[in-house]
């Protein structure tokens, strides 16, 4: 109650550092606190409500795996989903309650990236129309990091950039916290980058394996002098799209130079789609 007093406008750190250490010290602790600070986050006094989400930020960052076990069941993210859903208590709780809500639901599927539930539930929230798009964290407020991180986070695979991190997380300078906001953003951004590329490698050599199979099927037919004029045009469109594949094959190549494994599925698609314009020209051009 102290922790989360309405009355009192700025945050009770020694409170919170408390409450964390109650949770820590108590055996029940990671699996009550949740609960408590659901209750919280759901009060209709707005105050009350952001500050029980700093203490819950603030358990992220200090009460260990059993805590975010907790945190990641459905159970729990049901609490913070109702807040948000108009269905349950989205109607009267306030704007910025909710904003600090996507925030960290959307900051927990950065951390916790083997999460699926948290992954889910946040996905739910976009498909509904809740969410409609990630929310940008303001520089001074810092993502709570888990601890320990999993092994295959993004945050440790530049070593550097881990180190660099871990050093700003542990300043109480503010200054240092919005360079580690700042960092973890390009560190996100750098990863969407990464994931977009993929998709549109993926995408593509879909899209050339499946037109190459359609230009095989109809140049079958049209060497038997079974093809409608339908199907005419449709080979002769698939003919001038995979004619406009080849060069983005090209770029894809050039942009996986370091992933041998991915370089070698596009060498393989450009081969067969290469065969395919050859055998094209061949059997339409004779």
């Amino acid at each position: 109650d102290k922790a989360t007093d309405p009355s009192v406008p700025e945050e009770d750190w020694e409170c919170i550092q408390r409450f964390c250490a109650q949770v820590n010290a108590d055996t029940d602790g990671p699996s009550l606190a949740p609960r408590l600070l659901a209750h919280k986050i759901q009060s209709p006094q707005e105050r009350e409500a952001l500050h029980a989400l700093t203490v819950l930020e603030t358990c992220v960052n200090n009460c260990g795996e059993r805590f975010h076990r907790e945190i990641a069941k459905f159970r729990f993210l049901n609490e913070l989903i109702k807040v948000l859903s108009p269905k349950y208590y989205g109607t009267w709780s306030s704007e910025k309650v909710k904003s600090r809500v996507t925030e960290v639901i959307f900051s927990w599927t950065v951390w916790f990236p083997q999460e699926v539930k948290i992954r889910d539930a946040y996905q739910m929230l976009k498909k509904q129309g809740i969410v409609k798009e990630d929310p940008k964290v303001p520089e001074d407020k810092i993502l709570p990091p888990p601890s320990p991180r999993p092994q295959d986070s993004i945050f440790d695979t530049d070593e550097e950039k881990s180190k660099l991190l871990a050093r700003l997380l542990r300043s109480s300078r503010s200054e240092d916290l919005q360079a580690a906001n700042r960092l973890i953003k390009s560190i996100i951004r750098e990863e969407q980058e990464k994931s977009a590329k993929v998709s549109r490698r993926v995408d593509t050599i879909s899209e050339v394996s499946e037109n190459v199979k359609r230009i095989s099927e109809l140049l079958e037919s049209y060497k038997r002098q079974e093809l409608s004029k339908s199907d005419q045009e449709t080979l002769q469109t698939l003919f001038l799209r995979c004619e406009k594949l080849r060069p983005l094959l090209f770029r894809l190549a050039s942009e996986t130079v370091d992933d041998d494994e991915a370089l070698a599925e596009i060498l393989q698609a450009n081969d067969k789609l290469a065969q395919a314009l050859g055998q094209y020209r061949q059997v339409v051009s004779s």
